[in-house]
């Protein structure tokens, strides 16, 4: 064969030459496509990206959502040859940050996904409700006034992760399924919450009556009780008010700002929670919207309840303290009626003004001595059984 080829004319040897080049060349170039689209397809993967430990957080959170089944590229890439090489550019420069350690933790994705990415799987002009079958949710008219996507559906993915400050390096250890799932267990951080809705239509100048949005009302079945009213709705408040604040903090003039949130770090730790730091009685006297009957006095108060109130008042204190403080703290700006008002620490002001007559040190309560002066009634009024 080679004695073949070098019999062949110059110029034949020069072609088949230049034909063996090209071939190699040809070959060379298409495994190095081949190679590289290999590479690229398997770096645009989801299992790529959680080969990052500092991409745990997102990665099992991702795991956890409802989006579990698309893949990150899907939403963080966008369609197009430019977009795709711009994203594969980035990642070059996020591992090189990563191999330095000069990435910034948590990490925060440097523009929001686009409604185009949603608008591959979601019809916006066709979806009006959510699965719930109880929220009014027109997305074509928020899609008309310019409302993206990610504005109420940030949470979807990853359960907002870094903005809960839970991603930082020192937690990654403790990333696993079982914290995805429990991060995106908390609904508040991955549906969209009543707060953002409210906000975003009192900029908008837009209702916010139930009705706008809830097709049933959302007027809960304990509300139908007769007595709901008459003091039933004390007692349900008592066994859960955060309930009660879901609704009915919308109602009111002043925020509630005395419900503890759990936070990331508890989140992290086993087993820990969050309690709210507000009784029924003490939310009532905050939210402007129980004050408005809670600071009228009730027909029970009328001219001869002065004289029984206190018997009253000893039989069941709670009902009282819906309205009154028996402390000297006082209540709300629409009712200063507290006890203290009325029932002050009499023998400590005239012991410190020393006028009194006969010295009280010692002394734990009246005798018969005292009602030379005093009425016996008055006495007994809290001096019982001494």
């Amino acid at each position: 064969m080679e004695d073949q080829k070098t019999n062949l004319p110059a110029p034949a040897r020069s072609r088949y030459r230049l034909y063996k080049i090209l071939t190699l060349s040809l070959l060379a170039v298409v495994l190095l496509v081949l190679a590289g689209y290999g590479t690229v397809e398997a770096t645009s993967s989801s299992t790529f990206c959680s080969s990052c430990h500092n991409m745990k957080p997102e990665f099992n959170t991702w795991k956890a959502s409802s989006h579990s089944q698309v893949g990150c590229k899907e939403c963080h890439i966008q369609d197009g040859v430019v977009s795709y090489a711009k994203a594969k550019l980035n990642g070059l420069s996020e591992v090189y940050k990563l191999a330095t350690d000069t990435y910034a933790a948590p990490i925060h994705m440097a523009k929001e996904i686009p409604n185009e990415s949603c608008e591959k799987c979601h019809n916006m002009k066709t979806t009006i409700v959510t699965a719930s079958g109880d929220l009014i949710i027109p997305h074509d008219k928020h899609l008309k006034d310019d409302i993206k996507c990610v504005q109420c559906h940030s949470g979807v993915a990853h359960g907002k992760v870094a903005d809960r400050n839970a991603t930082f390096k020192t937690d990654y250890a403790k990333w696993n399924s079982t914290l995805g799932k429990q991060m995106m267990s908390d609904l508040s951080f991955t549906q969209p919450t009543m707060d953002e809705c409210i906000q975003c239509h009192k900029t908008r100048n837009v209702s916010t009556d139930c009705e706008t949005c809830h097709s049933t009302g959302m007027k809960p079945e304990s509300h139908n009780d007769p007595n709901f009213l008459k003091g039933n709705h004390g007692k349900l408040a008592e066994k859960d008010i955060k309930e009660c604040n879901s609704c009915h903090q919308y109602m009111s003039e002043n925020p509630i700002k005395d419900f503890q949130q759990k936070t990331a770090s508890q989140e992290l730790i086993k087993n820990s929670s969050a309690e709210s730091a507000l009784t029924a009685a003490t939310y009532a006297k905050k939210n402007t919207f129980c004050q408005e009957c809670h600071s009228k006095k009730p027909t029970s108060h009328n001219s001869k309840f002065f004289a029984t109130h206190g018997t009253t008042a000893n039989k069941n204190l709670d009902t009282c303290k819906a309205c009154h403080d028996t402390s000297k703290a006082g209540l709300s700006s629409k009712n200063k009626v507290i006890c203290s008002s009325c029932h002050t620490n009499s023998h400590k002001r005239v012991s410190e003004l020393s006028i009194h007559p006969i010295p009280l040190n010692g002394i734990k309560g009246p005798s018969e001595k005292c009602y030379t002066c005093h009425s016996q009634s008055t006495c007994s009024s809290c001096h019982k059984d001494e």
